[in-house]
């Protein structure tokens, strides 16, 4: 039987190509996404035999749960793997960024994956060695100045992560996330100068993650670390814990 996943932010970046990447791979796709036009697009490059379309707000619960029922429609009321890749940023000083947007963050990069994922468990319950993927960031091995508050949902993610991996393995589910640094994608567009991306680059591209979430959705491992700078920096601050708060300003802080 033809394996599905469901994505949420698959109308471009990260989860446009790890749904054009499953879909290559002959897994049944279904997309999930605000932006309609980006939706209509990906469609009509896999093909809608393949492919499952539905606008979706990962902040309103009622737009979760249709949306998940529709795909529910189409796979018979299975969901092998759930990739929660929706996420938005604001690069800034925590006191500069405005509070409205602060609190979309929250609302998005982790009520979001709490409502995507409760949403799904019935179906993910009724499939055989049913996953998860939760896309977390190297940002959340230790709070990064300039995305204090997107640092602070990613650190939640995992927490999360770890939690439901425990809770969920009686019924066969398994849990994971994804730790990349820097991926070159529309998130990251900005006017402003970020010390950190000058400082660590922009060396992942939206393949890249693609691909591990791909061996995510074959092996069973909790924290999918990505790129050597986040190897680097958790063996490092595991070994040394003291030295994580200056690393972090020296790679975070323009003198």
């Amino acid at each position: 039987m033809t394996k599905n996943i469901l994505i949420t932010g698959a109308a471009s970046g990260i989860g446009r190509e790890t749904a054009l990447f499953f879909a290559k791979n002959g897994w049944f796709v279904g997309a999930v996404d605000l932006n309609g036009q980006g939706l209509e697009n990906l469609e009509k490059v896999i093909g809608r035999d393949q492919c499952h379309t539905h606008s979706m707000d990962v902040t309103d619960p009622e737009s979760v749960q249709e949306a998940i029922n529709s795909f529910a429609e189409r796979t018979g009321g299975k969901m092998d793997v759930l990739f929660n890749n929706a996420g938005i940023l604001k690069f800034g000083r925590f006191e500069k960024v405005d509070l409205a947007h602060s609190l979309a963050i929250v609302d998005v990069n982790l009520k979001g994956v709490i409502a995507c994922t409760h949403s799904s468990l019935y179906l993910l319950k009724n499939t055989p060695g049913s996953r998860v993927v939760n896309m977390a960031s190297t940002s959340a091995v230790y709070g990064i100045p300039d995305l204090s508050v997107y640092s602070a949902t990613k650190r939640a993610v995992l927490a999360l992560t770890e939690a439901l991996d425990i809770e969920l393995e009686p019924y066969g589910i398994s849990v994971c996330d994804v730790l990349a640094p820097y991926v070159n994608t529309p998130l990251l567009e900005t006017d402003q100068k970020v010390h950190s991306i000058n400082k660590m680059g922009i060396k992942l591209a939206p393949i890249d993650v693609a691909k591990t979430v791909w061996k995510a959705a074959h092996k069973k491992k909790l924290h999918w670390k990505m790129g050597g700078s986040t190897h680097a920096l958790v063996a490092l601050f595991n070994l040394l814990p003291g030295v994580r708060r200056p690393i972090v300003k020296s790679l975070t802080i323009s003198t």
